[in-house]
């Protein structure tokens, strides 16, 4: 018998809440759920900020704009001071997240995804590595001999959410190999980006800096090898890793993808073992005596604990940083980085080299290297095409590789001081990108005819004679 005080099992909402305030509540977040519930919510999300960056960016209240990302932000623990702007904050401290969960995700594609057998991984890994080579070569070949040749890494990047996002509205014209291909070669390309800009568009390397690093490194393999596997635990040793690769010169969040690459890959219990132990501790719960809410709070503990190892810590700890980095972060990223100011200066002759570079490496040379990368892979037999998987739909997932945005504007960001061939790198890949996307719906939606599930074509022709007769 359940006290006074225990809410009765039909309760539909905690004690103390008003059903009233809790409908209206409902209604009003009903439609942001289901926004947030479609695939390409992301990448919607992303293009509406980036217009309010560039609508901001170029209105009267721009200087606004600007003194936002300028704001000052320190930070102090002990004798340890940090004091950098907004923008430092975002683009260096919030993108190691962002960085965190790509790491996260080549580590569980390494252990069993797409990238864990070599026959598998070869075709996306051609593919990646053609529609990086191209427009890299296509951009340097353009500006050959230039101050900005040095953004030759701005094109070579593809950004999944919105790829991901223009595929999702193609719905059932793309079968879901191919949409598989596009996941795994865009892992493959963001390894190819992080290493691109750890190469090339880091600092000078401080060896006291690459010295904390390591010891960051050093405590986060020390609580793993005495079983921590609570994710607050290596908090400050990713921070003193964050820290010390900013010290060092190499790039800081780049430290995101170390720690996600020493994440653990496999679950303590499993799902079988979990099951197991939830039932014990549920009996445990319910034989407990009346009052007895030390014992019932233990149980609960022991239950949340094995929630936890139900599943590795890489695919708990993507699953939890996936909507901070898809509706937080990257918005958040993209609204500082994207506000670019629209004028003579960023589209002048002698920065057209850098528009035309970028324009046409993402939207030409991303294509033509990702098709040819697959067709060569194929052609010598390293690879071959997945099942339901035409050259048409590899010519897709090329177009879609075109879009360029998040990585790309990280780069160009690296690779350009603040001024004109900043803007009209960012530009470029604004237009670029929006231009990707366009083409891809459209070859799609011309191109690709829905694909049709042999069983459910059975079934509605069954009913439809039914319905006849």
């Amino acid at each position: 018998m359940s006290s006074p005080s225990d809410p009765s099992p039909a309760a539909t909402h905690p004690p103390g809440s008003s059903s009233v305030a809790r409908a209206i509540a409902r209604r009003a977040m009903a439609p942001i759920e289901t926004f947030l519930a479609i695939e390409a919510s992301s990448g919607v999300l992303l293009v509406i900020v980036a217009l309010v960056a560039l609508v901001w960016a170029n209105s009267p209240y721009a200087h606004w704009y600007t003194a936002l990302w300028h704001t000052p932000i320190g930070l102090r623990v002990g004798p340890f001071a940090i004091e950098r702007d907004l923008h430092f904050w975002i683009n260096d401290g919030a993108m190691a997240v962002f960085f965190f969960v790509v790491g996260l995700e080549i580590r569980r594609e390494i252990h069993g995804g797409e990238l864990s057998e070599r026959r598998r991984a070869t075709l996306p890994l051609a593919a990646a590595l053609g529609g990086m080579l191209v427009p890299a070569l296509i951009y340097a070949a353009i500006n050959r001999g230039t101050l900005a040749a040095r953004g030759w890494g701005v094109p070579v990047a593809t950004d999944i959410a919105f790829a991901v996002g223009v595929l999702a509205l193609l719905g059932k014209r793309v079968p879901p190999a191919a949409r598989v291909l596009l996941l795994a070669l865009a892992v493959i390309d963001d390894v190819g980006g992080i290493i691109v800009i750890a190469l090339f568009y880091s600092g000078g390397v401080a060896l006291s800096g690459v010295l904390v690093a390591l010891s960051g490194v050093a405590m986060i393999l020390l609580l793993q090898s005495l079983g921590s596997r609570k994710p607050w635990a290596y908090f400050v040793p990713a921070a003193i890793l964050w820290g010390g690769m900013l010290r060092s010169g190499i790039h800081p969040t780049l430290a995101g993808v170390i720690v996600g690459l020493l994440t653990p890959v496999r679950a303590w219990l499993g799902r079988g073992a979990f099951v197991h132990r939830v039932r014990e501790h549920l009996t445990e719960v319910s034989d407990a005596p009346e009052g007895g809410h030390h014992a019932v709070l233990a149980q609960l503990d022991a239950i949340n604990e094995a929630r936890r190892e139900a599943v590795s810590p890489v695919d708990r700890l993507q699953h939890a940083f996936h909507s901070v980095v898809a509706y937080l972060i990257m918005p958040l990223f993209a609204l500082s980085n994207a506000g670019v100011r629209l004028s003579a200066s960023s589209l002048e002759a002698a920065q057209r080299p850098v528009v035309l570079g970028v324009v046409l490496g993402l939207t030409v040379g991303k294509p033509i290297g990702i098709t040819l990368g697959s067709y060569l892979a194929v052609r010598v037999r390293l690879a071959v095409l997945p099942i339901g998987v035409r050259w048409s739909h590899v010519a897709l997932v090329g177009v879609l590789g075109g879009i360029g945005f998040t990585v790309s504007l990280f780069i160009a960001t690296l690779a350009f001081a603040p001024g004109a061939s900043l803007d009209a790198a960012k530009t470029a890949i604004l237009a670029a990108s929006t231009a990707a996307g366009l083409l891809s719906l459209a070859v799609g939606r011309v191109v690709l005819a829905p694909v049709v599930d042999p069983a459910a074509a059975q079934s509605e022709s069954e009913a439809e004679a039914s319905t006849e007769r």
